[in-house]
């Protein structure tokens, strides 16, 4: 009978890395086994079998405190993820010379301290408020970044919602199929295993060609869900802040708003389509399912009016990124996030294209180019009404504080280490005191503890 090794992954908030810890239980026996597996398959399990892609008889189970149960066979041969490499095939280009390696120095110690560059990236390497987990090292500099820059999206075939957002990452980690980036559309919850400037590892190779490494980038994103049920139903892009700035980062990048391939197919036997010429000349959204070396058919039929949402006007041809520009007029209350997100783009993005000196001093009257699928004016939102000083107190637990410190993110006073959470913190406070000083508040004043006045200006969304 076989026995097998059981272990639990374990991702402590608290870990300034979020790296996985694992904790060896020893063995047991295919009768437990057994069990496990026939527990996880009850209608009201809170438990999720996931196979080992890569090892035959092993299987982890997902689990909503945001555990990981690991079961190996122990007769299983040895397996390993190994370290990414850095390098593209054929070295990279640096300053118009093409060398086996290029480097930067980052410091005065010798060679050693030299790390590798990415090449052809223009946008953000990392998302605003974004949780970080494991060391950020997956994968390295594209192969081919003279291609388009594209967006592949996946569904990590599981539950969403309560805690498996970090189950199911303890789970990519341990398989070595870690994309940049995380996202569970229940909670509105936004991981990166590792830059958007480099490749993720979730894509199988097509040949001899990486297709985790095909563009000037290729954003990878996990989605907590089922191909089958498309996790786009009934989600409401308004009330998701964190995935209106994964679509930001995105465009900041060039990924037009289109879909070469065209939509993602809705059925398996549907995923025929994955022409290698497409996905090599054009640049946009890909499914899982039209990537050329690839046999899975996520994300599923998702909505395209939603990812990425409406295609800009001088988008359609995917070989690019063009977008329009208009000119905005700063209003009051306004920030350079708001603007920004009502226009589809980042503030280093609009800050870069208007020249700004100091992003933070904005006038009202001001004008700003803007470019994207731009509205008018900011979309209206609704906002939290100021829940009172005695509100903030250690252990309340609130979505509002949660929404505050994403808030405090955007604006550049975030102090957080992990997060923003639920429950009110030092670190929440040590963020919004900054956020007062930024507002012009200074000694007893900046207490840490919202007021209306800081709280109004700061214009945290309802949750």
């Amino acid at each position: 009978m076989t026995t097998f090794h059981v272990a639990v992954d374990h991702i402590d908030p608290g870990d300034d890395t979020l790296t996985p810890t694992t904790t060896y239980l020893g063995t047991v026996d295919q009768a437990h086994v057994d069990e496990v597996r026939a527990i996880a398959e009850l209608t009201d399990s809170e438990r999720w079998v996931k196979d080992h892609p890569r090892l035959d008889g092993a299987f982890c189970v997902l689990r909503d405190d945001g555990d990981l149960d690991v079961y190996v066979p122990t007769d299983a041969a040895d397996y390993r993820v190994f370290e990414p490499d850095p390098a593209p095939k054929g070295g990279l280009a640096t300053g118009g010379v093409v060398e086996s390696e290029a480097m930067a120095v980052v410091g005065e110690e010798g060679p050693e301290e030299y790390v590798p560059l990415p090449r052809g990236a223009s946008g953000p390497a990392y998302i605003d408020g974004v949780v970080r987990f494991g060391g950020q090292s997956i994968g390295g500099a594209m192969d081919t970044p003279g291609n388009p820059p594209r967006f592949t999206w996946h569904t990590t075939e599981s539950p969403a919602g309560g805690n498996y957002f970090r189950s199911i990452a303890a789970y990519l980690i341990r398989v070595g199929a870690e994309p940049q980036v995380i996202y569970d559309p229940v909670t509105d919850e936004l991981g990166q295993f590792g830059p958007l400037t480099k490749s993720g590892r979730a894509l199988r190779n097509d040949g001899s060609r990486r297709t985790n490494r095909e563009g000037k980038v290729n954003i990878q994103v996990e989605v907590l869900g089922r191909a089958a049920s498309p996790w786009t139903k009934g989600f409401d892009l308004a009330k998701k802040p964190n995935f209106r700035k994964l679509l930001a980062a995105g465009r900041a990048h060039g990924i037009p708003d289109t879909w070469p391939a065209g939509k993602p197919p809705a059925t398996a036997a549907a995923a025929t389509n994955r022409s290698r010429t497409t996905w090599q000349s054009k640049g946009g959204h890909y499914g899982h399912s039209q990537v050329p070396g690839n046999d899975h058919w996520d994300p599923g039929g998702i909505d395209t009016s939603i990812v990425p949402g409406k295609p800009s006007s001088s988008g359609g041809s995917g070989s690019g990124g063009g977008t329009s520009t208009g000119t905005y007029t700063v209003k009051k209350g306004d920030t350079l996030t708001s603007i920004a997100d009502a226009h589809k783009t980042t503030p280093d993005a609009l800050a870069k294209l208007n020249g700004l000196k100091d992003p933070n001093k904005l006038s009202v009257g001001q004008k700003l180019k803007v470019s994207g699928s731009a509205s008018s004016k900011p979309s209206a939102q609704p906002l939290q009404p100021f829940p009172g000083a005695a509100f903030f107190h250690g252990g309340r637990h609130s979505p509002i504080i949660t929404a505050m410190g994403r808030r405090l993110v955007a604006e550049g006073c975030g102090k957080y280490k992990s997060g923003p959470g639920p429950n009110w913190t030092n670190a929440d406070r040590q963020s919004y005191a900054a956020w007062q000083r930024k507002r012009g508040y200074s000694g007893d004043a900046a207490d840490g503890i919202p007021g209306k006045t800081t709280w109004d200006a700061l214009k945290v969304p309802k949750s």
